[in-house]
């Protein structure tokens, strides 16, 4: 994997990048649909090509571990070639759904012991079995091994998971590299910044995770139900610290507003289920603001969902029309709906990327800012 930096704003940490991996490149800053299961949720993999024209999708290791499993992707050649998807593909650790899980796992230094949400039987994660599950799906850009503290978190507890985060991941570096992709490409790893709301532990894991010296380094353990500000000063925090030269991908953030904000406090890559999970429950993101598609208000609205927006090209479906899929819970609704905040959200990142090399992107998130925060 190669990143390079193309511009950068004079009045804010933003800027634009590329980073080339073996299934294509990837424009910075970028967002990434969530494909859990190996499949973004209402939407084929040619509308994410061709009509959404995402740069790359995000899978779930805890999740394609437990279905379809190993063997089948290892059978299929890896996730790009059981999914169809020919353009890069980024895997978490699975840290996040562990942490997720806090009824029925149990944490040590060897690992995580959970049970499967799907039929109870029991599993463990570890840093190098979960480099090599990675390796069997054979993403493109794969994450360390992390636990993802809650929020709010005691400070002796975050202090210490911290530091057995970082143990994990000189074992998942070990492990990483003296063992080989499997299906002929190249793979990449990314260390994972932990440290809840604490400025000194934030600093000590940047710290630690840039002597590491990988390619990408990612942030974590935020967008965990922490406020907007904390969550923003946190990344700062990391972003001075971590290598200007390499790509920054804060994990699971979020709305329009937070990846605004962050992308001017120098984050390139970001991911989040909110446009998918919100779509299927009838919110839309626009550049005017978001609307409840369940509102009454909306019953006899015909004009289109984004007004004066390019981005459903010919396909402008009415308010009234979506509202009414939405309310009937007919599957095209959410279909619909998904693919604008799709749409939506990649455009978004686009355009902030073009307003960077332009130097027009600080007076633009400013007024975006405004108008994105509007409930219409």
């Amino acid at each position: 994997m190669r990143f390079r930096l193309e511009a950068s704003d004079k009045f804010s940490k933003a800027r634009a990048g590329e980073i080339t991996t073996d299934h294509g490149t990837i424009q910075t800053p970028i967002f990434m649909p969530v494909g859990t299961a190996g499949t973004v949720k209402a939407v084929h993999q040619r509308e994410l090509e061709d009509d959404i024209k995402a740069d790359i999708i995000l899978g779930n290791t805890y999740h394609l571990y437990l279905r379809p499993g190993l063997n089948t992707l290892e059978k299929a050649g890896g996730l790009h070639k059981f999914n169809g998807w020919t353009r890069p593909i980024l895997t978490d650790s699975g840290g996040y759904q562990v942490y997720s899980l806090s009824e029925v796992r149990k944490i040590k230094e060897e690992g995580v012991t959970f049970r499967s949400h799907i039929d109870g039987s029991k599993h463990l994660f570890t840093a190098e079995n979960v480099m090599d599950i990675q390796r069997v799906i054979g993403a493109d850009i794969i994450m360390a091994f992390d636990e993802c503290t809650p929020y709010p978190c005691d400070y002796n507890y975050a202090r210490k998971s911290l530091d057995m985060t970082h143990r994990w991941l000189k074992r998942c570096c070990d492990r990483f590299d003296t063992t080989e992709p499997k299906y002929g490409y190249s793979q990449t790893l990314f260390p994972i910044v932990q440290g809840s709301v604490y400025k000194d532990l934030r600093q000590k894991s940047a710290e630690v995770i840039a002597s590491f010296n990988r390619e990408g380094n990612a942030i974590g353990g935020l967008s965990v139900g922490e406020p907007a500000e904390e969550m923003y000063a946190m990344t700062e925090i990391v972003c001075d610290i971590l290598p200007y030269e390499k790509p920054r991908y804060l994990m699971g953030v979020g709305t329009p507003v937070n990846i605004l904000e962050n992308i001017a406090l120098g984050v390139d890559m970001f991911d989040c289920v909110m446009p998918t999970r919100n779509a299927r429950n009838g919110m839309l993101f626009t550049k005017n603001g978001i609307l409840n598609m369940r509102n009454e208000k909306w019953k006899d609205d015909f004009s289109p969902i984004e007004e004066d927006s390019d981005l459903f090209s010919d396909r402008n479906y009415s308010k009234a029309y979506l509202r009414h899929l939405i309310i009937s819970k007919e599957i095209l609704g959410a279909q619909i709906a998904t693919l604008h905040n799709l749409h939506f959200y990649i455009w978004l990142v686009k355009e902030a990327r073009e307003k960077i090399i332009s130097g027009e992107f600080y007076d633009w998130k400013s007024k975006m800012i405004k108008q994105l925060s509007q409930r219409l």
